[in-house]
């Protein structure tokens, strides 16, 4: 039996029944239309809202076919909803025990949701639609594109993430075979559990403490993930300089439970890494019980244990980064001439207890000094990261500073100071690309540190510089030379520096703006062609602990607000971000992304009202920064902000917000990279 149906509402069992172009499936009062044992097939043009296909029913969606609101499967009644490609989603679409969902693609607001006994395969979801696996439902072969978000509380597997696509992995859920793609993201909560994983370049994954790998997650090249010391399962680090594993929880020592494989390198700096922030190279010493474990004994006292398969072979060394404070490290590339009393000399044939000439400007005069230790390393520059964290080397022109200043063209780091005005200036604050830029044309080089008898003045390719000062990264260097020196105290610059570090913007923007003057009169100035486009949208919106995208409902100059879905307990803010040295400009020495800064923040829900502050404790959840404000603090574009048990029980809510500041924001920037490692 086959009926074309313009209007109906019921149940119907066996035959089939076709929806036409023009024509409706409507729901009634009740539950819609319940097919039994037989079919409806939607054409390109007709439209199905409500019902569920049981006992054996199976409703088919073509292209250009419209459902909203409709239902496979009910308390183990078997039953099939397939969407061919083309066909639209709209409102929920629910897969309930014995329900099977296949195909579909969840956009503008559409949501999927599998219930405890419900099945869903080959599925999509973006432009601000999600999906939902629910605790007893399972999910397959589901894609997570731009603006799409996919919560799991039950079982997912083979699930691709692409570019601005989110998977959130809740309490009890579990997600197998995971393809987290550039610009995709995956979260995994306390209690989740993470399987086998593949992170592509620009792809993330971030597993919260509590959180278990049962599995292997392979970082590419490229690739971040952050986990706990307690996660369990296998990290493997995919080529021989992948810098993109973070472990956190070893502040105070501790065991890393989860085994690190793919460890190797050819020497530091040109090696895998992995970033322990809070823990302090400073002092420490190492032993290797077993071929495949090194235990770290940090100065304190405390003890770090990790599990990476022939580390006794390749070696395993601690060096400072940027979390603990220290400084980025100070190097002069092969070729720098460095000013001796017996003449300019390469800096890579300088020797200990070679004398150069360091300058007194305290008394304003040359004085010798005895080089008491010359170190080397090999760089490989990361262009995944910021110029200024990339490890590209500076390109200082000749003549760019001053007449014969330097003399000629002059290569260092990013992080190395020049001397102007009785201070210290890192050369990346001075950067103006055409006659100081990063040099992109070399992406691996050596380069060389050389230390004094004391921090001094001297002269590279001349212009005044500075020499080595160890602040606790000398074990990252190759010495160089057959004296062996004994390593002193780590020094620092408040005590041990032989100027003042001048990074204040009204101490080094009038020396930038200088040496931009200076562009016409320096030969082989580079020509920018890189334009740079700004905008102030935020792009503010929601992501909630399931994933779902939330935008907002309403918006005036400064006050957002979006409407939340029952049982939302958390959501981050997400934006655009951007860092004040990159949009104000290099004079600036703030380097962290900025979102939005937020102010008040309030939830409304069955005629209540409360106050969101846990933004603004001296304790603050994730994504925030630290400022001097008491009522306001900036995102780092991607924030959580815990919201408590008020949306149980079926309440939705409205969360309004004041957004004190937001942008200018760079287009096309490189991703945030705060929680990587920076080096220079």
């Amino acid at each position: 039996m086959q009926q074309t149906i313009k209007e109906a509402s019921g149940n119907t069992g066996g035959g089939e029944i076709l929806v036409l172009s023009g024509a409706q499936l409507l729901q009634n009062t009740d539950a819609g239309v319940w097919l039994n044992e037989g079919k409806i097939i939607v054409h390109d043009g007709g439209f199905i809202s409500g019902g569920a296909a049981t006992a054996g029913g199976i409703t088919t969606i073509l292209s250009g076919g419209i459902a909203e609101e409709i239902t496979a499967g009910n308390a183990g009644s078997i039953g099939t909803v397939i969407f061919s490609s083309g066909a639209i989603l709209k409102g929920t679409t629910v897969a309930r025990s014995g329900g099977t969902i296949s195909g579909g693609t969840a956009t503008s607001g559409a949501q999927i949701k599998v219930l405890s006994g419900g099945v869903l395969t080959d599925a999509d979801a973006a432009a601000f639609g999600n999906i939902v696996v629910s605790k007893g439902g399972r999910g397959q072969d589901i894609i997570i594109s731009s603006g799409g978000g996919l919560g799991v509380a039950g079982i997912a597997s083979d699930t691709t993430v692409n570019n601005g696509g989110v998977i959130e992995i809740n309490s009890g859920g579990v997600s197998n075979n995971n393809h987290v793609n550039n610009g995709g993201k995956i979260y995994a909560d306390s209690g989740s559990i993470l399987g086998l994983t593949s992170i592509s370049s620009g792809g993330s994954a971030i597993v919260a403490s509590g959180a278990t790998i049962s599995d292997v997650v392979t970082i590419q090249d490229g690739g971040t993930a952050t986990i706990w010391n307690n996660t369990s399962g296998t990290i493997d680090l995919s080529g021989d300089t992948n810098h993109g594993l973070t472990i956190s929880g070893l502040e105070s020592g501790g065991t890393v439970s989860t085994v690190i494989s793919g460890w190797s390198g050819s020497k530091p700096g040109n090696s895998d890494s992995i970033d322990l922030p809070g823990v302090s190279a400073d002092g420490a010493s190492y032993a290797y019980p077993s071929d495949d474990q090194v235990v770290v004994t940090l100065a304190n006292g405390n003890t770090i244990t990790l599990n990476i398969p022939g580390v006794k072979n390749t070696g395993f060394v601690l060096s400072d980064d940027h979390h603990g404070g220290a400084s980025a490290e100070v190097c002069f590339l092969s070729g720098s001439m460095i000013r001796t009393s017996e003449g300019d000399v390469a800096v890579e044939d300088i020797q200990i207890g070679d004398e150069v000439i360091a300058f007194d400007w305290r008394n304003d005069e040359d004085v010798v000094r005895q080089v008491v230790w010359v170190g080397k390393a090999r760089a490989t520059v990361r262009p995944d990261l910021p110029d200024d964290e990339a490890g590209w080397p500076v390109r200082i022109l000749k003549d760019a500073i001053a007449d014969g200043v330097p003399y000629k063209d002059m290569l260092i780091t990013a992080e190395h100071c020049l001397f102007f005005r009785d201070r210290f200036v890192p050369v990346r604050m001075l950067v103006n690309g055409v006659s100081i830029f990063y040099d992109k044309s070399i992406t691996s080089y050596d380069y060389y540190h050389v230390e004094t008898e004391q921090h001094s003045v001297i002269t590279a390719d001349g212009m005044l510089t500075e020499s080595y000062l160890d602040t606790g990264n000398r074990s990252s260097f190759r010495q160089e030379g057959k004296i062996a020196t004994l390593r002193g105290a780590v020094k620092n610059w408040a005590d041990h520096a032989g100027a003042p570090l001048g990074v204040e913007r009204s101490f080094v923007e009038p020396l930038f703006r200088a040496l931009q003057w200076r562009e016409n009169s320096v030969v082989g100035t580079k020509i920018s062609t890189t334009k740079i486009e700004t905008t102030t949208d935020p792009d503010l919106h929601l992501i909630t602990q399931t994933g779902a995208v939330i935008r907002p409902m309403r918006k005036t100059a400064h006050h957002y607000s979006f409407m939340l879905p029952p049982n939302t307990e958390s959501v981050r803010i997400v934006s655009r971000s951007s860092r004040p040295s990159d949009v104000i400009g290099p004079f600036v020495d703030d380097r962290r992304y900025m979102g939005v800064a937020v102010a008040d923040v309030q939830l409304q829900c069955a005629k209540q009202q409360f106050d969101i502050t846990s933004h603004l404790q001296d304790e603050k959840p994730s994504g925030w920064h630290d400022t001097d404000w008491t009522d306001c603090a900036w995102t780092n574009g991607n924030a959580e902000l815990p919201l408590g048990d008020h949306l149980t029980h079926g309440k939705m809510g409205i969360l309004s917000m004041t957004i004190r500041a937001a942008g200018p924001y760079l287009l096309n920037t490189k991703p945030n990279s705060d929680m990587k490692k920076h080096s220079a």
